[in-house]
């Protein structure tokens, strides 16, 4: 059995950890505490054979990162107090409620998820074909007019990042982000899980989301300059059909950056950890703390013989039922 590579998730107030069988968030409630809500993996298409094998297995992972990421983005706002669970709700929500009972949640999730996905297909992939078309006039061949779209696709994501990390509301949530990514480190170089450990550590990792998602740019790049269609109908069609394809192959460059330290791999990383500068932030040690809570949390099921030694406390959600 190989090693297992852990990772996580930046949410409200907290921090998510992700092992091969279970995943932890531990967020910081109104009193002060540590709450810890443990879950089983919880996967849609990963149960089907054919999405274990390779870039397969990459689409499996990326919607199943939609679905558990929006779910537990909801529930940190519950437990960190930022949603009122008491509030009455509306006639149209009891309406909801009449009609769909418990499987509600799951329903609201899953419409959050198919926004999410629409939004960002339009934003990072029609957007550009639409942008690239204007430069169809001057330029002959789609070889080059791919590249160009690549480029202003590439723009858009970066302008994208820049702004949001502009954003007041989200400092808070990249300093988590920067928590995870020193603990994870941390981690991975054996020593004692504690907040003074964890900050020697850099907020860069090979493994983050934001170099995947900057990686899915350039490999969407190199991709779709092989799909040659003067139809910018049949191009937006095409965009679309090979985001899954894309996201396959990008998940396996990540994997393999994740374990190698080879200088290509260097190479291929120093984009997406300095953007990393803009998606993390030094945490405090309240935010260090939960993602301690959230990595042992995880380990203690996974790994019991290999948990290190830490210096926090927290309390399981589960427990208190």
């Amino acid at each position: 059995m190989g090693k297992t590579y852990y990772g996580g998730q930046a949410v409200i107030e907290g921090v998510m950890m992700k092992g091969k069988g279970v995943y932890a968030t531990a967020v910081r409630t109104p009193e002060g505490d540590i709450a810890v809500d443990k879950k089983d993996n919880e996967t849609v298409l990963g149960k089907y054979k054919l999405f274990t094998y390779p870039i397969f297995r990459g689409i499996s992972a990326f919607l199943d990162s939609l679905i558990i990421g929006t779910k537990i983005l909801m529930r940190s706002a519950v437990i960190a107090g930022e949603e009122e669970v008491d509030e009455e709700p509306s006639k149209f929500e009891k309406k909801l409620m009449d009609k769909f009972g418990d499987k509600l949640t799951d329903y609201m999730m899953y419409f959050s998820v198919a926004v999410s996905v629409v939004l960002a297909m339009l934003l990072f992939f029609l957007l550009p074909v639409w942008l690239g078309s204007f430069f169809g006039r001057y330029i002959h061949g789609t070889y080059m007019l791919g590249v160009i779209e690549g480029l202003i696709r590439i723009c858009i994501f970066l302008i994208y990042i820049f702004l949001i990390s502009r954003m007041k509301e989200i400092q808070r949530v990249f300093q988590y982000h920067g928590a995870e990514h020193k603990t994870i480190n941390c981690f991975e170089s054996g020593e004692k899980l504690t907040p003074e450990n964890v900050k020697k550590h850099t907020r860069m990792h090979k493994r983050c989301g934001t170099s995947f998602m900057l990686i899915v740019m350039v490999v969407s790049m190199i991709v779709f300059i092989f799909v040659r269609t003067d139809n910018i109908w049949m191009r937006m069609v095409s965009r679309v059909l090979l985001v899954p394809f894309i996201s396959g192959i990008s998940y396996e460059i990540i994997k393999w950056a994740g374990r190698s330290e080879s200088v290509l791999v260097k190479i291929v990383s120093a984009p997406g950890m300095c953007l990393q500068r803009l998606t993390t932030a030094e945490p405090e040690d309240d935010e260090i703390e939960c993602a301690i809570a959230a990595l042992v949390s995880v380990l203690e099921v996974e790994e019991p013989e290999a948990v290190p030694e830490h210096s926090v406390q927290w309390r399981f959600l589960d427990a208190e039922a």
